[in-house]
C-alpha cells in the first residue's frame, strides 16, 4: 500500500514537473504540451503499470485544459473543438497506456516463461548428473528446491513408502494428504501458506508425490517439474537394477572361475594316480594275481571317481542362471546305452527294460548335457524305487521331436509334491528325511531340457512314476 501511494505521488510530481518545464521554462504551444503528458503517460504505464497511468493521463488532461486551452488558467472550455481535442488526449492516452501495460505484462510473462524453461533444463540436467552416495531420490528433491527456490520441497516415493525432504525450512504434517495424492493421482493447493501438492505419474500411474511451498508456479511447470522426477525415479531404478544385474554377473563371473579352479585341483592329482595304475598295468613285468586284482580295481575305482567329479563339477555349472548348449548330432538310442553302461555300478543287476530306439531318431543336442540328464532321471528311479523293482528306459520319437521315458516302480509322488518337484532343493515330504539327496538332480535335468527349448514333465500314480523329457529334432531355435 505503502508503494502504491509513493508512486501515485510520483506520478502527479512527474506531471507538475513537465508543466512547470512547459509553462514557464521552455514555454511551448498546446500540441507539444500535449505530446509531452503522452510521453510521459507511456512511459509510467510501461513501468509501474495501468492504473498509475490511467490516474497520471486524468491529472494531465486536467493540468493541460487548465494552462493551454482558452480561457487560460481556468477549467471552463470556450472553444467546442478544444471539447474534442481534450477528451481526444484523454482517450488516446487511456488507450496507449492500457496497451502499454499489455506489452509490459505479456513480456514479464515471457521473460518467467524463460526462466522457467531454463529452471527446467537445468533440473533435467541435475537428474542426469546426479550421483553419489547418498539416495538418489533425496538428492533429487533437494536439487529441485534449490533451482526453483522453494523454501521447503517433499517427496513421497510410493514404491518404497519413504519420504524425501529437501530446502531450508520445515515441512512438516503433510504425509497423510502425499500418500492421498500418490494412492489417487488428485492435486491439493494452498494459496495462502503459497503451497502445492501434485501426483508423480508415470504414465497414467502415480508413482508417488511431491510437495512444494514457498514460490507460485503455473499449473504447466508444476506438471512438467513432477513429469521431470517421475523421469528421474524411473532412472534410479533403472540404474539400481543395472547395479544389481552387474553385481550378479560379477558374481556369476566369480563363481565360474572358483569352479573352474576347483576342477583343475580335483583332477590333478587324480589325472596322475590314473597314470601310474594305468602305466604299471601295461607294464611287461610280471605282477602277482593279487597285485593286479589290486591295480585293476585302483584304476577302475579312479576311472569312477573321475566320473564323479565331471558329473559334481557338471552339476555346479548347470546351477546357474544360463546353461551353455553345444549341439551336435546324436542317435538317442546310442546316449541311452552310454549312460546305461557309465551307471552300471550303480544299478547293480536292477533289471533294466531298454528296448531298441525308433529307427531315425537322430536329433541335435548336447551329447555331454543330455546323459548328464539322464543320469539324474535314472539315478532318481534307483532311489526312489522299491528295491529289486525293474527300471523302464523307453524312446519315443516324431517327425518332430524324441522323447526319453525313465519309469519306475515307486510308490507315487503326492499331488502336492508334483507342482514343486522341479525347483531347486526342493523334495518330498515323505522322502526327505528317509533318502538322502540335495534336491538337485531333478532341477539340473529340467534345466538342461529348458535349455535345448524342450521339456521335463513327470506323470505319477500309486506303484508307478514317469519322467518325460521331450526335445525337438531340429535343434529349437539357436541359444
Amino acid at each position: 500500500m505503502r508503494q502504491r501511494l509513493f508512486r501515485l505521488l510520483s506520478c502527479f510530481a512527474a506531471v507538475g514537473v513537465v508543466t512547470l518545464v512547459a509553462v514557464r521554462v521552455l514555454p511551448v504551444n498546446a500540441a507539444t504540451a500535449g505530446f509531452a503528458y503522452l510521453l510521459l503517460v507511456l512511459v509510467i504505464a510501461s513501468t509501474w503499470g495501468f492504473l498509475e497511468a490511467a490516474l497520471s493521463s486524468i491529472a494531465a488532461t486536467l493540468v493541460f485544459n487548465f494552462f493551454f486551452f482558452p480561457p487560460i488558467r481556468t477549467f471552463t472550455i470556450a472553444d467546442p473543438q478544444n471539447w474534442v481535442a481534450l477528451f481526444s488526449f484523454l482517450a488516446t492516452s487511456l488507450i496507449a497506456s492500457r496497451l502499454s501495460t499489455i506489452a509490459r505484462r505479456r513480456t514479464a510473462d515471457s521473460l518467467e516463461r524463460q526462466r522457467d524453461l531454463e529452471r527446467l533444463y537445468t533440473f533435467s540436467r541435475a537428474i542426469l548428473l546426479t550421483g553419489g552416495d547418498d539416495p538418489f531420490a533425496s538428492q533429487l528433491v533437494r536439487k529441485l528446491a534449490e533451482t526453483f527456490g522453494f523454501s521447503a520441497a517433499v517427496l513421497y516415493d510410493r514404491r518404497s513408502g519413504q519420504f524425501h525432504r529437501g530446502g531450508p525450512a520445515d515441512f512438516d504434517g503433510l504425509d497423510d494428504q502425499l500418500r492421498d495424492a500418490a494412492l489417487s493421482g488428485t492435486s491439493f493447493s494452498d494459496g495462502n501458506a503459497m503451497r502445492l501438492i501434485t501426483a508423480v505419474r508415470l504414465g497414467s500411474e502415480p508413482i508417488g508425490s511431491i510437495a512444494l511451498q514457498g514460490v507460485s508456479m503455473p499449473d504447466s511447470v508444476l506438471q512438467s517439474v513432477a513429469n521431470l522426477v517421475a523421469i528421474g525415479l524411473e532412472r534410479a531404478t533403472a540404474q539400481e537394477l543395472a547395479h544389481q544385474v552387474e553385481a550378479a554377473r560379477q558374481s556369476e563371473q566369480l563363481r565360474t572361475t572358483l569352479i573352474d579352479a576347483m576342477a583343475h585341483e580335483f583332477k590333478t592329482p587324480l589325472t596322475l594316480i590314473k597314470g601310474a595304475t594305468t602305466a604299471v598295468l601295461a607294464d611287461h613285468d610280471p605282477l602277482t594275481a593279487s597285485t593286479r586284482e589290486q591295480l585293476t580295481i585302483a584304476d577302475e575305482q579312479a576311472e569312477h571317481l573321475r566320473e564323479l567329479i565331471d558329473n559334481a563339477l557338471e552339476m555346479a555349472r548347470l546351477d546357474t542362471a544360463h546353461v551353455e548348449v553345444h549341439r551336435e548330432p546324436a542317435r538317442a538310442g546310442e546316449i541311452v546305452k552310454e549312460v546305461l553302461a557309465s551307471m552300471e555300478a550303480a544299478i547293480d543287476n536292477r533289471p533294466v527294460e531298454a528296448p531298441a530306439a525308433p529307427q531315425g531318431s537322430v536329433i541335435a543336442l548336447d551329447r555331454r548335457l543330455i546323459k548328464l540328464a539322464l543320469k539324474q532321471l535314472l539315478d532318481n528311479a534307483l532311489k526312489y524305487s522299491v528295491p529289486d523293482s525293474a527300471i523302464a528306459i523307453h524312446v519315443r520319437a516324431n517327425e518332430d521331436s524324441v522323447t526319453f521315458e525313465v519309469t519306475n516302480r515307486g510308490p507315487g509322488i503326492a499331488p502336492e509334491d508334483r507342482k514343486h518337484i522341479f525347483e531347486r532343493f526342493y523334495r518330498g515330504q515323505a522322502v526327505k528325511s528317509q533318502i538322502p539327496g540335495s534336491g538337485l538332480g531333478l532341477n539340473i535335468a529340467y534345466s538342461i531340457a529348458r535349455a535345448h527349448q524342450g521339456d521335463l514333465t513327470v506323470a505319477s500314480e500309486a506303484g508307478k512314476t514317469t519322467f518325460r523329457m521331450t526335445l525337438p529334432i531340429n535343434g529349437g531355435r539357436k541359444n
